[in-house]
Order: C-alpha cells, then structure tokens, then sequence
C-alpha cells in the first residue's frame, strides 16, 4: 500500500511538472492591457481614433503572468505603426513588445493650389481633406486659424498637406532664451531649466543646453516651454 501511494505520489508530481513545462502566457491578456494602455494614451487625440493590435506567439515559452503592465519605449508616440512594450511585474520578471498600428481619421488642411515662396495663405489658399493624420506627421495642419495669415518659406504644390515647418510661425521659444524644460515618461514628469539653443515655433524642435553643460533635444511649446519625451 505505501509503495503504491509513493508510486501515485511520483506519478502526480510528474504530471504537474509537465503541465508547468508547457504552461506559457495566453495572447489575450497581453492584447487587452496594450489595447486599454494604447486607449488611455489617444484619449486626447483629434479626430477617430481606431486600434489594432497584434498578437503574441501561441508557441512563446513566457510564465503566466498575474500582473501585466505596458508602455511606450523612450522616443514613441502613439501613432502610426509601432511596437508596445509589456512587463510582467509577478510572480516572475520578462518583458515583451507586441505591434500595433493606431490610425487617426480626422480633416487636415491641403493647399487648394500652388503656393509661391514668401505668399501670405489665405481663405482660397486652403480646403479641408479627410485622412489618416498617424500616415501624415504630427506637424500636419488641421485647422484653417493654424495657416491663415502666415508666410509659406518656400514653394508648395497644390494638393499638398500643410505642416507647420512650410510657414513662418511666430516664435515660441527665442535662441539663448531661458525655458523651462518638462520631461514626461510614464508615470512621471520632471522639471528642469537650460537655455535654447535655436529658435523654435510651437510644436518645432529645439535643443537645450542644461546648467551642466548637457545638451538635449525636444520639442517647442508655447510660453517657454520644451516637452521631452523619455
């Protein structure tokens, strides 16, 4: 009876053991906390925002994990085609990146024709098209205020979208201006003061050159202001 017991003892650690050899982390899980994350993050964003993300190898060799968390890697934006990271906080450490693409159907400006170097844009200058502004850059135009009254720097085509570096924009940070410098990575944000080190319009980029003599790179903000994304 006891080497029976013992047998059956063996036999059912055998067969755990198995099942957490071939235990690996479901795709649906990892999908849904990506998919929620990536909807947080376009909640202010203009226009129709749809998701679509990818899924995890089936034959992947990851522990199951209770406790998922995702994010951005240092320089992303949630735009366009690009890949979200994932880390298991228990009961065992890993860190995945799943793709995904984020579309944003909205209008945005066009010019309605050419445009000569040095022009002022007006009312007849411009008309409204409907796209995908992840698939036109984040400097593209949506609204007529944000064009009229401005001076193109060089010659545009007809039927071009409008961005913001084809005009002369008013200046929002000034070279050798001091700024205040805002670091933004997930779940934090930092400040700090450096001075310009170019001119820039809103939404341009900038360098700085902290007190330590570091330089760093980010984007114009009305008011003095340069966002860097970590």
């Amino acid at each position: 009876m006891r080497n029976a017991l013992k047998l059956f003892s063996l036999t059912l650690l055998l067969v755990l053991a198995s099942g957490l050899t071939r235990a690996h982390q479901a795709s649906e899980p990892v999908a849904a906390v990506v998919d929620a994350f990536l909807a947080r993050e376009t909640a202010g964003l203009p226009g129709e925002v749809s998701l679509e993300v990818g899924s995890l190898d089936d034959r992947n060799r990851l522990p199951v994990c209770d406790a998922l968390e995702a994010f951005l890697p240092a320089g992303s934006r949630p735009w366009g085609q690009i890949s979200v990271g994932v880390r298991c906080l228990a009961p065992v450490a890993w860190t995945v990146y799943m793709p995904a693409r984020v579309s944003v159907m909205s209008d945005y400006l066009v010019t309605a024709r050419a445009i000569r170097p040095g022009q002022i844009i007006g009312p007849s200058d411009i008309e409204r098209k409907r796209g995908d502004l992840a698939a036109l850059g984040d400097r593209t135009l949506t609204e007529p205020e944000q064009a009229l009254g401005h001076h193109v720097r060089y010659a545009v085509a007809a039927g071009q979208p409008l961005r913001t570096d084809m005009l002369r924009l008013p200046d929002a940070i000034k070279q050798g201006q001091t700024v205040r410098i805002l670091g933004i990575g997930e779940r934090f944000q930092v400040a700090n003061e450096g001075r310009a080190m170019n001119r820039a319009a809103d939404g341009e980029p900038v360098r700085v050159r902290l007190a330590n003599g570091q330089v760093i790179s980010g984007v114009a903000r009305n008011g003095g202001v340069v966002e860097v994304r970590f």
